[in-house]
């Protein structure tokens, strides 16, 4: 019964260290979701603006060119 106890504790202390690890996983991932959401906006931005200097860029063309 001691053994079975001593077995359970384990396998208890196994779990939580699994959870804590998972809990700090989680943590790093959102802070690193986050951080590449935040460049994706800025890319997003810098793009919108480089299309916007191409056309403008293009209506100074003449037709036919």
């Amino acid at each position: 019964m001691h053994a079975e106890l001593d077995a359970l504790e384990d396998r208890i202390r196994q779990v939580a260290e699994l959870c804590h690890t998972l809990r700090q996983e989680n943590i790093s991932l959102r802070q690193q979701l986050l951080a590449a959401q935040q460049d994706n906006r800025q890319l997003t931005t810098r793009l919108d603006a480089a299309k916007a200097r191409l056309q403008a860029l293009l209506d100074t063309l003449p037709e036919g060119a």
